[in-house]
């Protein structure tokens, strides 16, 4: 496969190609940037691999910075980016299911492409427009599989995590896992336990946001993947798995928020587990705060009242998200959509009276019972059994 125009982000990194070239060695885009070019996406990292070792990248070029040297690879500075050149490499064993015990830098692409995840992540595309594809990874665009190059149960042995890449590409293109490989994906799931939290967790997010998500965690159940992943088996559940699928079909979250309260706001547990379960994951503590402040609005959403989303005024976007996705009924929808419209407030600082206030007209003391007092004044004007003005403040402050 040729082509004749290359997308805007590698015609500006081509000359970098063209430079490694006119030295003597080889150079082409790798990767993702080839893949999603042939599918027509939108790239976002753009991959260089080189025959050069890095001191020859140096040597080549005046501006670099040693972003990786140990593993290869170089960051050459040009005109205000930053292209990353990796040397054509093998790899030793990974004896903890994650990183190479050492590499050896090589002069041949063919050995750089083999030790790569998936066939379509093989590519290389040369600086005239030229694919290199070695592992039919063309084919497997057309099949719309995620297959792995070589041996998959070699490549899930030398790296756990691609097991989490394959159920993410495979939501994110709307690919199946091609049945050798999910039959490795399925025997050495075991090994996921053996990668850290916060790698899996990335996984995980692109590959609920993507669009046959609801696909991916089928796939999941059907590997039974789920014991191996961060958490509590005992909170969350395959049936629990499922059902999420079954929302996942037409609508896909659209933000970490949303992906965190769509997972884990919908388990019907008590504060406790939700708690533990999110900590499991090493989420941040706005996520965290987040979900658990949806929670138990989702587990009510047919009964909220005004008082309950004043509560989650600012989540409003992501809560309204997460009920779409859930298939609750449009009705619903625009009766939750109207209690948020139709606040009177939206914190208490939009009190028209403050404690000092009320001190100073001498109608409250300094203490426990002047929040108790506010607090009072705060629901009353929520619920629209008071007006949001400082004289019917005050009347009602008398009468209580």
């Amino acid at each position: 496969m040729h082509f004749d125009e290359l997308p805007s982000q590698l015609v500006a990194a081509k000359p970098i190609l063209e430079k490694i070239n006119q030295a003597g060695y080889e150079a082409y885009f790798v990767g993702g940037c080839v893949r999603d070019m042939i599918l027509g996406q939108e790239l976002h990292d753009v991959d260089i691999a080189s025959s050069a070792y890095p001191e020859e990248i140096k040597q080549i070029f005046d501006k670099t910075v040693d972003t990786g040297i140990q593993h290869g690879t170089v960051m050459v500075l040009d005109h205000g980016e930053g292209y990353e050149i990796t040397t054509f490499r093998t790899e030793s064993t990974y004896t903890d299911f994650r990183r190479p015990d050492s590499v050896t830098f090589v002069r041949s692409l063919e050995e750089d492409l083999k030790r790569r995840d998936f066939t379509i992540n093989a590519f290389a595309l040369d600086a005239d427009g030229q694919v290199i594809d070695l592992f039919n990874g063309l084919g497997d665009l057309e099949k719309k599989q995620i297959r792995a190059v070589g041996d998959a149960k070699e490549r899930f042995t030398e790296d756990a995590l691609r097991m989490m890449r394959a159920l993410r590409f495979a939501s994110k293109l709307d690919f199946t896992i091609e049945e050798k490989t999910l039959e490795a994906l399925e025997a050495l799931a075991p090994n996921l336990e053996k990668i850290a939290v916060e790698r899996i967790q990335v996984e995980f997010e692109k590959m609920l946001m993507g669009q046959a998500a609801g696909q991916a965690l089928l796939t999941m159940v059907e590997v039974d993947l789920l014991p191996y992943l961060p958490g509590q088996a005992e909170f969350v559940t395959n049936e629990h798995l499922l059902y999420l699928a079954s929302h996942l079909q037409n609508r896909q979250p659209q933000s970490l928020a949303q992906v965190w309260t769509l997972y884990l706001a919908t388990i019907v547990r008590p504060a406790v587990d939700l708690q533990k379960e999110l900590r499991s994951w090493k989420l941040s503590r706005e996520i965290m705060a987040t979900v658990g402040r949806l929670a138990p609005a989702i587990q009510k959403a047919d009964s909220l009242t005004i008082w309950d989303v004043y509560q989650i005024n600012d989540l409003a976007e992501t809560l309204l998200a997460v009920l779409k996705i859930l298939s609750f009924s449009p009705t619903l929808l625009r009766h939750i959509e109207e209690l948020f419209f139709n606040l009177p407030i939206r914190s208490a600082k939009d009190l028209a009276v403050n404690g000092g206030q009320l001190i100073k007209a001498g109608l409250a003391t300094p203490g426990p019972l002047l929040g108790k007092q506010l607090s009072a004044i705060e629901l009353a004007v929520v619920e629209g059994r008071l007006e949001n003005e400082q004289e019917a403040i005050f009347d009602f402050v008398k009468e209580q």
